[in-house]
């Protein structure tokens, strides 16, 4: 089997990074991509910090199990299947799966500190930073945690004022020039979109 050509995708919380990957995947056929998510690989809520009023924080680096997100992403690219269980948002009613990540001609590896970790970074054939105007992702944010994790407005607020912004400052947003591609995504992404598959598709059956 041919060496797998790794990408890495990042940019900040609400960028559009999930929908892009959607689209992303829907482009190949499933034998010729693998997809290992970062959010698969948070340590257990126990072994989260907290701020200064009590709140988990959970976007810090050190939330990230980052040596076994490395350890697996070394393992695939010796053409070797990994296992890994689910990682549920420490939600009581969801039964975690197992996961199975396959070898394939693509692997995409996606979080917001995949750049940041310099054991997954070296990894990485190619960046891409997927980029949106910080009042976007604000709204993007708000409209997804109430609706995907029932925060109110309130809460939403305060974990992106103290959590989600001065992480992206500081470990997000200083790695945006690391990228070898930059897809904006105020409004569309279609043609970074295209783009990008285009690319991919010439590193299949190379």
């Amino acid at each position: 089997m041919q060496k797998p050509y790794i990408v890495g995708i990042t940019g900040g919380s609400a960028s559009g990074k999930t929908t892009f990957l959607n689209k992303l995947l829907t482009s190949f056929s499933p034998e010729n991509v693998c997809l290992i998510s970062q959010d698969n690989y948070y340590k257990a809520r126990e072994h989260q910090v907290k701020d200064a009023n009590g709140v988990v924080n959970f976007d810090l680096p050190s939330c990230i199990d980052d040596e076994a997100y490395a350890h697996d992403l070394l393992k695939i690219s010796r053409g070797e299947t990994v296992y890994r269980t689910e990682y549920t948002f420490n939600n009581p009613n969801v039964i975690p799966k197992q996961l199975e990540f396959r070898p394939a001609p693509i692997v995409v590896v996606e979080g917001i500190f995949v750049f940041y970790f310099e054991e997954i970074a070296k990894l990485l054939d190619l960046k891409v930073y997927i980029d949106a105007k910080e009042y976007i992702k604000l709204q993007r944010r708000i409209v997804r945690d109430k609706v995907e994790r029932g925060y109110d407005l309130d809460d939403v607020l305060y974990r992106y004022t103290n959590h989600v912004a001065p992480t992206y400052e500081k470990y997000i947003k200083p790695y945006k020039n690391d990228a070898d591609v930059i897809i904006p995504n105020n409004a569309h992404f279609e043609r970074g979109l295209e783009v990008l598959t285009t690319f991919l598709n010439t590193k299949i059956n190379v």
